[in-house]
C-alpha cells in the first residue's frame, strides 16, 4: 500500500469537445491518484486524451463532470481568478514548444516568474542556471539558444517558484534524440532533488524507466501498470 501523500485526485472525470456538430467524448469516468514526489507518465496514442488531462490538471480547461482535487481543493469549482492565482503559485508547466519570452534574456525569463509570485530572488536564478548548465548564458536571448537549451530554460522556469506539481507535455517532442535524452536527465535530477511531483505526457516508452507510476489512456479511462 502506498503511504505517500496524495497530491492530486481525479474522480469520475468526463470531458468532451464539439467537432463540427458532433460531440466527441475524450475522457469518461476517469480516475487517478497522483502522489507527492512521484514521476507519473501518461502514455497512449495520439488523440487519446493525454494532453486533455494536462489541460484539466492545470486549469487551462474545465471538465464536463467530475472532480480534480489538488492539495485537497477541487479546482474545477474555482472561478477564473482563483484558477489563475492557484496555477501561478502551485503549478509549473513545460510545453513542447518552449514559450520563452523572446524580448527577455535567460535570466530575465526566470526572474519574471519570481516577480509574478512576489518571491525575493535570493540566488534561485543562479542556482537553476548552474544546474541546467547555462549559467554563462544568462544574458543570452532565446533566439540565440538551441532548442535543447531553450527547453532547459523552460524547465528551470517551471520549477523556480517551487510549485507543488509540474506538468510536462511532450517536453522532448521537438528535440533530436541526444538533446532529448539530456533534457530528461536534467529534468529527472531537478525533480528528485527538489522532491517535486511531475506528470509528463510522452510517446517515448523508454522513459518508463524513470517513472514511479505509468498510466495509459484506453477507452477514455486511465489504466495504470507497475514499472
Amino acid at each position: 500500500m502506498n503511504k505517500q501523500k496524495v497530491l492530486a485526485e481525479i474522480k469520475n472525470l468526463e470531458k468532451s469537445y464539439l467537432e463540427g456538430e458532433e460531440k466527441r467524448l475524450v475522457l469518461e469516468n476517469a480516475k487517478m491518484d497522483i502522489f507527492k514526489g512521484d514521476i507519473t507518465l501518461l502514455i497512449g496514442k495520439s488523440g487519446s486524451g493525454k494532453s486533455t488531462l494536462l489541460n484539466l490538471l492545470s486549469g487551462i480547461d474545465r471538465p464536463d463532470k467530475g472532480e480534480i482535487k489538488i492539495l485537497g481543493k477541487d479546482i474545477s469549482k474555482f472561478s477564473d481568478k482563483e484558477l489563475t492565482d492557484f496555477r501561478r503559485k502551485n503549478i509549473g508547466i513545460v510545453f513542447q514548444f518552449f514559450n520563452l519570452i523572446p524580448t527577455l534574456n535567460v535570466e530575465e525569463n526566470l526572474n519574471l516568474v519570481l516577480s509574478l509570485n512576489n518571491i525575493k530572488n535570493t540566488g534561485q536564478t543562479d542556482w537553476y542556471l548552474n544546474e541546467i548548465g547555462l549559467f554563462n548564458r544568462k544574458k543570452t536571448y532565446p533566439d540565440r539558444l538551441s532548442g535543447g537549451e531553450q527547453q532547459r530554460v523552460s524547465i528551470a522556469r517551471a520549477l523556480i517558484h517551487e510549485p507543488e506539481i509540474i506538468l510536462a507535455d511532450e517536453p522532448t517532442g521537438n528535440l533530436d534524440e541526444k538533446s532529448g535524452s539530456k533534457i530528461i536527465s536534467i529534468f529527472e535530477k531537478l525533480v528528485r532533488q527538489k522532491n517535486k511531483t511531475l506528470v509528463m505526457v510522452t510517446h517515448n516508452r523508454d522513459l518508463i524507466k524513470i517513472a514511479d507510476k505509468v498510466y495509459s489512456i484506453k477507452d477514455k479511462k486511465f489504466e495504470s501498470f507497475q514499472v
